[in-house]
């Protein structure tokens, strides 16, 4: 062998090896490429189906829990809609429709989720793509042939869901719905519900931040002496439930905030000035109105329009003032009655039942000065 065919040789030899080793870094970078690429896909999830009736519309998909903290828009033609996204865990969202009905999908990583159903009744779609989801539409699918219309029979029912099923996602959907959103929850059944409950939905923030409203809610039960608070009048000057102007009365405290439901404010503001107007000059009575506003002309305008004359209070942190905290939880408008040692008697009476209760602690109040003086 010649020297040029030698060098000839060893240039195909190393040539050879440079493609070789070209060739395993190509098929690393392909596996790479896939193992990344399959690791996006597992995240993806996919939503499709087909509603009769809807037509050429558009809906809103929306996050009901901290996972999902977006609304994303779902295009429909032809009744037939498909949307993608991206989700790291276990969720569940809201697929809104026009006429504002509401219906829960559960959602996890790599899902492909399909949804059926007809606009004439949107309570009770069929969705399938997970456990969770086929557990729901089973639910419905009970209510609808129990024929169950009661808000008592519905609770019943998901009560016995949740006791059922205790790591489920759609048990933390119902307590939601059917125990936490109403006007004045039940919080013994709800912590009774969220103990049945495994790890896996007990770690969520949603258990975690309900059961600090729980806490923060009982503090104010009835029998309990009311959390002190002292907080500025208009005028700058602190109130609190024992300054001089309420010792020795029973004092009824209303919470408020101008940006709250204006029906509901316009009612509770129409029957606390007739208490007002009846109890002004009283020994053994008294008002005062505390605010959750957070903004100061905003709570002075409100006070001037809706006539609210008797002692109004306010720091302006909102729901997040450490003040009033422990009464953050309640529904707006609310109240407390206490008595003069600042036990509370009672809570969030309306009407009738208010009025009948205020009457009866100040003639008790009155009975007992009266006795005191013959002694």
């Amino acid at each position: 062998m010649t020297g040029n065919s030698f060098f000839l040789s060893s240039k195909t030899v190393l040539s050879q090896k440079r493609i070789q080793k070209m060739k395993h870094i190509g098929l690393f970078l392909i596996i790479i490429t896939a193992l990344f690429g399959c690791k996006n896909a597992s995240k993806q999830i996919t939503i499709s189906g087909e509603i009769k009736g809807l037509g050429t519309d558009t809906l809103l998909l929306y996050g009901l829990d901290e996972l999902y903290d977006r609304i994303d828009t779902v295009y429909v033609e032809d009744d037939k809609f498909s949307f993608q996204t991206d989700i790291d865990t276990a969720t569940y969202v809201a697929l809104l429709f026009n006429d504002r009905t509401e219906y829960p999908i559960f959602l996890d990583k790599g899902n492909h989720i399909k949804i059926e159903g007809d606009t004439s009744n949107l309570n009770r779609l069929h969705v399938e793509g997970n456990i969770y989801n086929e557990e729901f539409t089973a639910f419905q699918y009970e209510l609808e042939q129990a024929g169950l219309s009661s808000s008592k029979a519905i609770e019943e029912k998901a009560e016995a869901f949740i006791k059922e099923h205790h790591s489920s996602f759609v048990s933390l959907y119902l307590l939601d719905k059917y125990f936490v959103q109403k006007d004045e929850p039940n919080f013994e059944k709800i912590k009774s519900l969220i103990d049945v409950m495994t790890g896996v939905l007990q770690d969520k923030t949603y258990i975690e931040k309900l059961n600090e409203q729980i806490a923060q809610a009982e503090k104010t039960d009835v029998g309990k002496y009311a959390p002190f608070f002292n907080l500025p009048n208009a005028k700058g000057e602190k109130i609190s439930r024992s300054s001089e102007v309420f010792k020795k009365k029973n004092l009824l405290i209303n919470f408020w905030a101008s940006w709250g439901d204006s029906i509901a404010n316009k009612q509770t503001n129409r029957e606390l000035r007739k208490i007002y107007d009846s109890y002004k000059k009283s020994k053994y009575f008294a008002m005062l109105g505390v605010s959750f506003d957070i903004n100061k002309q905003q709570w002075k305008d409100a006070i001037k329009k809706d006539t609210l004359n008797w002692e109004q209070v306010c720091d302006f942190g909102g729901l997040n003032s450490e003040a009033t905290k422990p009464y953050s939880g309640e529904q707006l408008p609310a109240n407390i009655l206490l008595a003069p040692d600042g036990k509370i008697l009672a809570k969030n009476l309306q009407g009738a039942e208010l009025k009948k209760k205020i009457e009866e602690v100040v003639a008790e109040a009155a009975e007992k000065d009266k006795n005191d003086k013959k002694k």
